[in-house]
């Protein structure tokens, strides 16, 4: 427990078993007043019940705070991820990581508005979840205090969790009085799962696991072609139809689920310092991430476009790590929202049985030049004679390098 008094704390509140519990305890050890916070990223779940739960176990309604932050949630931190083609460990698309940046600005917000001096979250003493919303508390409110009951209380299984709420009359959901097979995080660009039947890297992902995608096996036999139109880096249509940020993303996510998109069986390097196995399905983010890299294939410059690949596995840990609101990360996204200027067209894309294939793409702002490029008879701007002294000059460090070898015998 803190040494300091808490005489309010801002929780971030889902209504299920384990931040109820967290609720009551906080008010049973802390002696404090809770406010409960609950965000709408798109989860696909109805908050209407978390009200209601957090009203049954005594906060009062105007300490009660939902809020719908799927617009905000795509345009601020989604797309200008997506804008440096960021992906941890080179595949994953970062669907947990982005979104607890949000969700803890938003604790420390309702914490400044209602004068409250503590936030309370439910992430664990062994994930990555309780680095990154403690970071963001931390870097918004300096002073804040941060209580995480997982690494305080003695409530250390299943069976102690249930008893807790059953002597304090929190209701409990028939399939919570048994042990969860995995544990699930979903948001409007993915949802993961990890844990229990999931522990086992040598065992192949059961299909009830499965929740935001149809298995590729049983995808339509008939491709679909659809085409995304960019500006600035950010996509902006889908066939032709302007659909705003979170809209956009979650007619992507239909699309990809429809034809088994999106799926990924990791073992990643957890932040705390161990390995985890986890399930991720990313139907939409799967098909924005190859669309986004096609039409930069064609408006951004060979250095521009390396200098970016070359940043990003720094980017994705910064957020992965939970350093979003750190000066190093904002430094970054200037320089990649500056190489988006030209970012902007269309590309065609088809999809069929997992797959995410690359048919086409344009742009008023293309550098492809057929002329150049072409084996015919092009353009007089290039003259094959050229090449011979770019070549010489580019071996020459080379046959010095090789002319010492010889006269060293070497």
């Amino acid at each position: 427990m803190s040494e300091k008094r808490v005489k309010k704390v801002v929780l971030a509140y889902s209504g299920g078993l384990d931040t109820s519990i967290i609720l009551k305890w906080l008010q049973i050890t802390y002696g404090c007043e809770v406010v409960t916070f609950t965000a709408d990223l798109g989860q696909g779940e109805e908050l209407g019940p978390a009200r209601d739960k957090a009203l049954l176990l005594g906060i009062k309604p105007e300490n009660i705070f939902i809020e719908d932050l799927r617009e905000e949630f795509v345009r601020d931190y989604v797309f200008p991820m997506f804008r440096a083609n960021a992906a941890y460990e080179g595949v994953y698309l970062l669907g947990t990581s982005i979104a607890r940046p949000l969700i803890a600005k938003k604790l420390i917000e309702i914490a400044e508005k209602l004068g409250a001096d503590a936030v309370s979250h439910g992430a664990t003493g062994k994930g990555n979840d309780q680095v990154r919303f403690e970071l963001t508390a931390y870097a918004l409110k300096p002073e804040v205090v941060v209580i995480a009951p997982w690494r305080e209380w003695d409530l250390r299984s299943r069976e102690q969790l249930i008893a807790f709420a059953e002597q304090h009359q929190i209701p409990i959901a028939k399939d919570k009085r048994g042990e969860a097979p995995f544990s699930v995080d979903a948001n409007l660009l993915h949802a993961s799962s990890e844990g229990k039947v999931l522990e086992d890297p040598a065992q192949e992902v059961p299909d009830y696991v499965y929740s935001r995608t149809i298995s590729p096996e049983d995808a339509p036999d008939k491709p679909t072609y659809i085409t995304v139109d960019f500006e600035t880096g950010d996509a902006t249509a889908i066939d032709g139809v302007k659909l705003s940020p979170a809209s956009l993303l979650a007619k992507l996510n239909d699309l990809g689920r429809d034809n088994g998109i999106g799926r990924l069986d990791l073992v990643e390097n957890r932040f705390v310092g161990m390995k985890s196995r986890g399930m991720y399905e990313t139907p939409g983010g799967t098909i924005l991430s190859v669309a986004h890299r096609a039409i930069e294939s064609i408006t951004l410059d060979r250095g521009a476009a390396h200098l970016k690949d070359q940043i990003m596995p720094q980017y994705a840990e910064l957020i992965y790590n939970g350093f979003w609101f750190s000066p190093e990360r904002e430094m970054l996204q200037a320089l990649i929202d500056k190489s988006q200027e030209f970012v902007a067209g269309q590309v065609r894309l088809k999809l069929y049985k997992g797959g995410v294939h690359l048919v086409g793409r344009s742009s008023p702002y293309s550098l492809y030049d057929q002329d150049l490029v072409t084996f015919e008879e092009g353009a007089v701007a290039y003259d094959h004679r050229d090449a011979a002294g770019f070549i010489r000059l580019n071996a020459l460090r080379l046959r010095t390098l090789g002319q010492r070898k010889k006269k060293l015998g070497l």
